[in-house]
């Protein structure tokens, strides 16, 4: 009578455990995410308890919702809300998104810096994919005080920013972000980019300056040497880089196709037709290939160029005056001939 006595209630209480399990199992383990990929709830500094509810629900099952809910506001998370890009995978269960939401442990992104041509076009594009403020990273940016912290000032702080791809959190501080920054410009510059630079007798800022004026002149990373060696040789002959760029740079106006003469005498330090050597820092944040192009730059006697009749976005190159007036007609009949002012 014992054993069955103890059976009929051993049987009935195994029922309830796993009843119980299966409960649990549902609303805690279950996949939470109607999603077929990794989606991702970013929290800022205003989010609350409740925000963050509204941010996870759309990506959320109702029951996955109800253990996430569940967990979160049988926690201390209301009084320590932590910022950040937080993962919710396929398979994740309420359970693991909540720890990882309230233990901070977030998913770097990949931020790729981009080769623009302002630090307030730099500002925004870096803003739309971090928790910053765009105005006040530019005001930053063009703070003497804060460019001088980083071993720039205001006209070279851009020459920081080196266009590659990197891991980063997306709830990064303004200060953090200008120190990794600095940080990956200074992994950037090896011993071999270091000797190049010091062989040509240029600083990494130089270096850089006269690459995102070869970077406006060309979008052809094979001819972007050829170039870069035509600017050198005209340096090396205390000659002025007369780069149109420069123009459209010191007026602002990135729109123009044409550079007249009455466009060249611009009062600007940018102005490399009034100024001799480099302007005082880079015209746009360079590419890769472009800086690496003034540092293998093709050591020729080409002392002018001029953009190809076919508008193939290639250079005429020339030694002498002459022969760069030939040239200079031919593009100048090309852009005629098409319209353009």
């Amino acid at each position: 009578m014992k054993r069955f006595s103890s059976r009929k209630y051993t049987i009935p209480a195994g029922c309830c455990l796993l009843v119980i399990l299966g409960i649990v199992y549902y609303f805690f383990f279950s996949d939470i995410s109607t999603q077929k990929e990794t989606a991702y709830v970013y929290i800022d500094d205003d989010d609350t308890i409740d925000s963050v509810f509204t941010k996870v629900k759309p990506l959320s099952t109702s029951a996955g919702m109800t253990g996430f809910s569940t967990l979160m506001r049988h926690s201390s998370y209301s009084e320590h809300v932590r910022t950040g890009r937080y993962a919710i995978e396929p398979g994740d269960g309420a359970f693991t998104v909540f720890r990882r939401i309230k233990n901070g442990l977030q998913t770097p992104l990949n931020l790729t810096i981009p080769s623009v041509r302002t630090l307030d076009r730099l500002a925004g594009a870096v803003a739309t994919k971090l928790m910053l403020d765009s105005a006040s990273l530019y005001e930053a940016l063009t703070d003497e005080k804060v460019c001088e912290q980083l071993g720039y000032d205001t006209a070279t702080v851009a020459c920081m920013f080196i266009p590659n791809t990197y891991d980063v959190y997306w709830n990064i501080s303004q200060e953090k972000f200008l120190e990794r920054m600095k940080k990956e410009s200074e992994k950037f510059w090896n011993d071999e980019r270091l000797d190049k630079a010091e062989r040509m007798h240029f600083s990494p800022q130089q270096v850089i300056t006269l690459a995102s004026i070869v970077d406006e002149e060309t979008a052809n990373d094979a001819e972007k040497p050829m170039v870069a060696g035509m600017y050198i040789n005209r340096l090396n002959a205390d000659m002025p880089l007369q780069a149109d760029p420069t123009i459209k740079f010191a007026l602002k106006d990135f729109s123009l196709k044409r550079i007249y003469n009455n466009m060249l005498s611009v009062n600007s330090p940018y102005n490399t037709y009034r100024n001799k050597g480099l302007p005082p820092g880079p015209i746009r944040i360079p590419t890769v290939a472009g800086i690496d192009a003034v540092l293998d730059h093709v050591h020729h006697t080409y002392l002018y160029m001029c953009a190809k009749e076919d508008f193939s976005g290639t250079h005429n190159f020339a030694r002498t005056y002459t022969e760069h007036l030939a040239n200079a007609a031919k593009y100048a009949a090309a852009l005629n001939q098409r319209g353009i002012k």
